[in-house]
């Protein structure tokens, strides 16, 4: 499968993820989101950011309940729970973030 960004193809798996890391751009984020029928807000551009900064950090995609926690630490309680967070990202938090981040599927997502 694949996604095609700016006029680049970027190779993705089954379920949208890209396959290679480095091909990520917002551009890619926002082609992903328009299939999903979402415009991507401030506040998601947060979620997005702060997710390939943890995946900076630790090498691993976190999985919902991790991601949870860290956003509230950071970013405070109002935007650290789970309502918030479907909001945001109506077809699951760490995959459907994840996915726009340029992230592999996260660790525990079926």
């Amino acid at each position: 499968m694949s996604l095609e960004v700016n006029g680049k193809v970027l190779d993705t798996d089954e379920e949208g993820y890209i396959q290679i890391l480095a091909d990520w751009s917002p551009e890619a984020a926002e082609c992903m989101a328009q299939e999903d029928e979402t415009e991507l807000s401030e506040n998601h551009w947060e979620v997005i950011n702060f997710l390939r900064e943890y995946y900076d950090e630790y090498q691993v995609a976190p999985a919902v309940r991790v991601l949870t926690k860290a956003i509230g630490k950071k970013l405070g309680k109002d935007k650290g729970n789970t309502k918030y967070l479907y909001q945001l990202f109506p077809y699951g938090p760490a995959k459907q973030a994840c996915r726009y981040a340029g992230l592999p599927k996260p660790t525990g997502c079926v």
